[in-house]
């Protein structure tokens, strides 16, 4: 049966006031493949694109599922990044704002441990971790996982090229009551296969292609200009464009530093987030552009992967990324939610041509060249 809505889905009155209050007319197809399955207790391995909805398709089954008398730990979720580890924290808040009772932690590496402790004491029933500091906290048994009948591993291909696969078997191993498991992906290694083989039963196989339903719809374009004249390059289209909330990439954390002075003199509300950056100091940045008090944000690709950032109107390549995927990533913090998206990649060099082609060819992307005179105007 083709799910059309979420009144299809059998979900509770609490979760469906969720869903309408976030004006979520039907389920993408991640969620309608994915969450019945899960609500059945089936094991998943799902393949669908970036920003489709995935925390939603497993989040609404985990929430239906908790039993608000048992205060154990009853769902386990797994992030390669502490930037989507709070991310899919908040949205599960999000999912469970109208049932009383249901707790949520997230930890991960960079908090202090006692400010995670705390959170611990409050008995939460869905733990949402990277696998370095669950790890820890196993360890240092202040969390218990005998009790966890759900794990989900969300961007699993990612958490085994970060090489987490051998942390990831050793946390398996101590779910020893699970009674399913969902792995999430926007491709499959043969590591991902793997762990599905090792610890998945008759799991249900889904696969989300990147059509014209669920690919992002994103504008994108190649400006050739100067190294030296990228900054000008960036204020050019947006004030051109009337850009309010922008996204600059580059390759290196100095270049990052670079490119935050120079827009903040040219008088931008701007800030900047990469590795080098305390986890605290990096949240509240991201806190104040969501909240609309940065009007540009540079990062590296520290950020390009696992942040659910909405609204961002144009992505801007500063440098052309080192490896194809990033560029899928970058960009895909626009065009989120059937919105229009538009992203820029600054080519300085016949090397960066030469990459970017690469890169059309690999993510079947047309890249359209652009052409603009920074003294006038914008011609196409």
């Amino acid at each position: 049966m083709e799910i059309k809505n979420f009144d299809q889905l059998d979900l509770s009155p609490e979760v469906l006031k969720v869903v309408k209050k976030n004006g979520f007319d039907k389920p993408t197809p991640v969620q309608a493949k994915t969450i019945p399955p899960m609500l059945e207790w089936r094991d998943v391995i799902a393949k669908a694109p970036t920003g489709t909805g995935k925390t939603y398709a497993f989040g609404i089954p985990i929430v239906e599922h908790i039993n608000l008398e048992d205060d154990r730990v009853q769902a386990l979720i797994l992030a390669p990044t502490r930037e989507l580890a709070l991310q899919i924290t908040s949205e599960l808040r999000d999912i469970c704002q109208f049932i009383n009772g249901i707790k949520v932690v997230c930890v991960y590496g960079g908090q202090q441990i006692a400010v995670q402790l705390k959170a611990l004491k409050r008995n939460p029933q869905i733990v949402v971790a990277t696998p370095g500091r669950l790890l820890d906290h196993l360890n240092r048994r202040t969390i218990r996982l005998g009790a966890v009948e759900t794990v989900v591993l969300d961007e699993a291909d990612r958490m085994v090229d970060m090489g987490f696969f051998k942390d990831v078997t050793k946390i398996l191993d101590r779910t020893t009551h699970r009674v399913n498991l969902a792995l999430l992906s926007a491709t499959l290694s043969r590591d991902v296969m793997t762990i599905g083989w090792m610890y998945q039963r008759d799991a249900v196989e889904i696969t989300v292609n990147e059509d014209a339903e669920n690919k992002p719809d994103i504008l994108q374009y190649s400006i050739k200009v100067n190294e030296i004249e990228k900054p000008k390059a960036i204020v050019h289209m947006i004030e051109k464009e009337g850009y309010d909330r922008s996204m600059v990439f580059c390759n290196t954390k100095s270049k990052v530093e670079r490119i935050t002075r120079m827009l903040s003199n040219k008088g931008y509300t701007v800030d900047c987030i990469h590795g080098d950056i305390k986890q605290s100091a990096r949240e509240k940045v991201l806190s104040a552009f969501r909240r609309g008090e940065l009007k540009i944000l540079v990062a590296t690709d520290v950020a390009s992967r696992g942040l659910d950032i909405d609204d961002v109107d144009a992505i801007f390549n500063c440098d052309v990324p080192d490896e194809n995927e990033y560029y899928i990533h970058r960009i895909g913090r626009t065009g989120r939610a059937k919105k229009h998206g538009v992203s820029y990649t600054l080519v300085a060099s016949i090397l960066d041509s030469i990459r970017l082609k690469e890169i059309a060819r690999y993510t079947k992307s047309e890249i359209l060249p652009l052409t603009i005179d920074l003294n006038i105007h914008l011609q196409k």
